[in-house]
Parts: C-alpha cells; structure tokens; sequence
C-alpha cells in the first residue's frame, strides 16, 4: 500500500496565505470598494451590482457576499467534476470563507474619497489574488472557469473577461454614475498591476530545470502533464557535476503541478522560470494530453536515447490522431 506524507511546513504555509488572502479580499470590499460604491472586476464587481439592485428595487437587503456565494456555487461545482485538482477545492473553498467573512463582517469605510477607495480597495484585490495563485490555489469565480477553459481548450478567456468588466463599468455609469464607473476602471486596473507584480502574468512559461536526477524527473514529467521536453547536457561551474538541463513550455495553470512533480522527483532540482511571449508549433491543449496519455505507454526513460525514441513515439501518435481527426 502507497504511503502518503505530508509537508506539513508546506501546508502551514498554505494555510496561512489561504487566511491572509481571504481576509485582504473581505478588507477591500468592506473597507473600501462596498461602501464606497467603486466595482471590482469579474464576479464579484457582478455581486456589488446586484446587491444594490436588489437594495433599491426590491428594498431587499442581500449582501455581496451572498452573490459571490451563489456565483461561485455552481462554478465550483463545474470545476471540480471537469478538472478537479487542489486549485479548484482550494479556490472553492476561498470563495466560500470570503463570502461567509464579507457577510457577518462589518461594511465600515476607511476612507470618503473614491480614488483613494478605488487605488487601496483594487492593489488588495490585486494582492490577494496574487498572492492565492503564487501558492496554487485562486480566488474563485472567473479564476477557477479560467482554468477550465486553459485545461479543456488550452485557448484563454481574456475577451471573456475583459467583457464581463466591460459591462460591470457600463451598468455602473448607467445606473449609479459615471465618475463611479471611472474609478471602477482606475481599481480594476491597480488589481491587474498588483497580480503581475506578485503573479506571472503570461499565459505560458518557459522552464529550465537543472537535475541531477534527469532521467526520473523527465520520467514523472511525461507521464503527468505529456508536454515536450529538451534535454541539454550541462555541468556544474562549481562542483564539476554533470547534470541534465530539461527546457520545457507549459501553461501557468501548471506551474505548481510541474513543480511538486520535479521536487518529488529530485528535491534539490533548481528551477528558473521565462516568460513566454509567444509559441510556434505543437502545444498540447488538456484533452490532447489525456488522448495522448490513454494512447502511448511512456517507457522508462534509462538514457538520452530513450527520450527521443519517446518523443518520437509522441510525435508519431499525435500525427495519427490528427487523421483521424480529418476523417
């Protein structure tokens, strides 16, 4: 029987960036955005929107926190029977305390002034949100249809997005103000600069993994996420050490996988990370992977030769499944 082990200083970690990110998250609503009636982006500018709709026509209090429950429900639910995963229980199970916390904590503003409320209230969101995504978890609602979207098409959900603001600033101006549409924008924009200050921003990376374990590492790699590897033999400036150098293009919705695969594999690998503008050529989408899983059979990877006569055979069966695609 397989015996598990935790990291426990690893989940202490987690555990208290899931409390700090959930908590900065509750600040900036209840602090500065709510009171303030400045609109956060994607579900949660939605959630504000529709708790002063009801307010004011309805006469029904409903907080927005109950809204982002209710949103992030089903979008849970999807998630995890689609994609599964830790990111997508972490990210449900963050959507949910924030809710929970915005509704039973007070909704007292720190400041009068919209650009102040709109700058402080949008750089928490940013740092809450990007701090969630650096320790592989999110904060729910678009984050998590995101994913699914990266892991089903491999496309991302950008025009999506960018969309749904769209509207969260055009219902603003129409129905509360333009100058709160304004500084909506200004917030929705200081969240964005605070995510890629914290958070890689690119919807791919490079990785360069430098291993002394190569043949393991590469092993685990192919076998769970099936992406394409270089190998480029290298050596230690300092020890003199022969090592393997594996260069490799992924999703950044993979990140934390690759890195818990290459760490079990060898603990002491060091990895850099690239920004990547751009791609040219074959990059497996989600459903391409698990085709390619259930088609070919990774061997053991004993040598150099191994790997290619791997790639090849990759290679060989991503032809085939693109004529049957065609017929």
């Amino acid at each position: 029987m397989k015996k598990f082990t935790i990291n426990w200083r690893k989940a202490l970690l987690i555990a208290i960036v899931f409390i700090a990110s959930a908590a900065i998250q509750v600040l900036a609503l209840n602090a500065f955005l709510i009171p303030n009636k400045v609109f956060s982006g994607g579900f949660n500018g939605i959630a504000q929107l529709l708790s002063i709709f009801f307010a004011q026509v309805f006469h029904i209090n409903m907080q927005t926190g109950t809204f982002i429950m209710i949103f992030n429900i089903p979008v849970g639910i999807i998630g995890w029977k689609l994609i599964g995963g830790r990111f997508t229980a972490l990210s449900f199970m963050n959507s949910i305390v924030v809710s929970v916390a915005q509704i039973v904590s007070p909704t007292q503003a720190l400041t009068t002034e919209p650009l102040l409320a709109s700058l402080f209230g949008g750089l928490l969101l940013g740092v809450s949100i990007g701090l969630a995504l650096r320790y592989g978890f999110s904060t729910g609602g678009m984050d998590i249809i995101a994913m699914v979207v990266q892991k089903r098409t491999g496309k991302s959900i950008g025009v999506l997005m960018n969309g749904i603001n769209f509207v969260v600033v055009i219902v603003a101006g129409a129905f509360i103000g333009w100058q709160n549409a304004l500084f909506t924008l200004i917030g929705i924009y200081a969240t964005g600069r605070a995510v890629d200050a914290l958070y890689t921003g690119y919807q791919k990376l490079t990785a360069l993994i430098v291993t002394s374990n190569g043949d393991e590492v590469v092993e685990a790699l192919h076998r769970d996420l099936i992406r394409g590897i270089t190998i480029l033999p290298s050596k230690g400036a300092y020890t003199k050490r022969d090592s393997m150098t594996l260069m490799m293009v992924l999703s950044r919705y993979e990140l934390v996988e690759m890195q818990e695969i290459v760490h079990r594999a060898d603990p002491k690998a060091f990895i850099n990370l690239l920004s990547t503008v751009s791609v040219s050529g074959e990059f497996f989408d989600a459903d391409r992977q698990l085709q390619m899983r259930h088609a070919v059979a990774v061997p053991k990877l004993e040598t150099m030769t191994a790997q290619l006569e791997a790639e090849q055979q990759l290679e060989s069966q991503l032809d085939k499944l693109e004529d049957d695609d065609i017929k």
